[in-house]
């Protein structure tokens, strides 16, 4: 059986900002544009979290919540050194490492390097390891495949570790709540919701059928997880082709506003994800599938790599008129970035670093 371990770094932004401002310990920290620009919150301490505040919350609304929350812009290369430390540790024990952005990975150690047979010993030595070496905390999760290891490293958040055994699985992932599964966001956690779906037991007692239809492709997925059964390998790929997401409507849908309020939506997610993993894309992808489950989808090529979610959303809304939208009814929206460019990398020094923004 597979020995996985997810980890995820704290606050990973602000938490460096503390680190190296010690003015700013101990006091709510946004990582983000300031109050009134349109931008978003890339992420913020746990003194921010407790008034509210989360990623991809408006910097405006943020600052409502918390007048006196510190403000103060990204600095994405002093992320990636920290990144790159990280990584540097985790190669020590395993050289099969899949990140998922600057700030988290998988690690599969069913064998390795130190050749222990305790995953979780080898986790506790590499959150040890994070902490002497970076002076930043981190949560692992550990479990026998990635979706339980992943949903077990935010359970005890911040400097948490949390084990999910083969004997204990079933009866966490009853008790979950289907917001916290992986790739259930908060339009699929509302339709689940409306199907009378809280928990994993709930989503338990559904058919296969039922969810492949209630969410597509997606619904197979489901199904395999509630039961705690997820075969995705660790693969590290270091070339991201593309970055998307998509959602399967409650309801069949041809209200423009209703449509457009759903592209706000996924828009504001993948600028999320993006500005995460600090990359930006020269190709923004809509998809369309009708309810008669034909599908279309059309592509813009941008001069400018995007990655706010004003950007992408604009792009989006013209892709839209060139659909049959408002005339034919909508089962399922997405929304794709390609070309991409590793901002880290790619970015001159007095190019403009932008965040997502949401429009007020």
């Amino acid at each position: 059986m597979r020995k996985i371990i997810h980890i995820d770094m704290d606050a990973f932004y602000a938490s460096v900002e503390q680190r190296d401002n010690p003015e700013l310990r101990g006091k709510p920290v946004i990582v983000g544009g300031p109050p009134g620009s349109r931008s978003v919150v890339a992420t913020c301490s746990y003194e921010a979290r407790k008034f509210g505040i989360h990623s991809a919350m408006s910097s405006t609304r943020a600052h409502q919540l918390c007048p006196q929350a510190i403000f103060v812009p990204p600095r994405f290369r002093a992320y990636k050194d920290v990144s790159d430390i990280v990584r540097s540790i985790f190669l020590e024990y395993t050289d099969l490492i899949e990140p998922l952005s600057l700030d988290e990975a998988y690690l599969d150690v069913t064998v390795n390097k130190k050749n222990l047979c305790s995953a979780t010993l080898l986790a506790r030595e590499i959150l040890q390891q994070i902490k002497e070496r970076t002076g930043l905390t981190a949560s692992a999760g550990v479990s026998y495949n990635k979706f339980l290891a992943k949903v077990a490293s935010a359970y005890q958040k911040p400097h948490g570790l949390t084990v999910i055994t083969p004997e204990q699985a079933a009866g966490f992932i009853d008790k979950l709540p289907v917001g916290k599964f992986y790739g259930v966001g908060k339009v699929t956690e509302k339709a689940m919701f409306t199907a009378g779906i809280r928990t994993g037991a709930d989503l338990k007692k559904r058919e296969k059928w039922e969810l492949i239809k209630l969410f597509g492709k997606m619904g197979e997925f489901y199904y395999n997880i509630c039961r705690g059964v997820d075969e995705r390998p660790v693969v590290y790929d270091e070339n991201y082709k593309s970055v998307g997401r998509e959602i399967t409507l409650a309801e069949d849908v041809s209200d423009l506003e209703e449509i457009s309020a759903e592209l706000q939506e996924i828009a504001a997610d993948l600028s999320a994800t993006l500005q995460k993993k600090n990359i930006s894309g020269c190709c923004v992808t809509l998809k369309v599938k009708y309810e008669d489950f034909i599908l279309n989808t059309r592509s813009r090529t941008v001069e400018q790599p995007v990655q706010q979610a004003g950007q992408i959303l604009e792009n989006a809304l013209f892709l839209l008129r060139r659909t049959e939208a408002g005339r034919r009814k909508i089962r399922l929206l997405g929304i794709s970035v390609s070309g991409l460019i590793d901002n880290s990398t790619e970015l001159p020094r007095d190019e403009q670093l932008y965040l997502p923004f949401v429009f007020d």
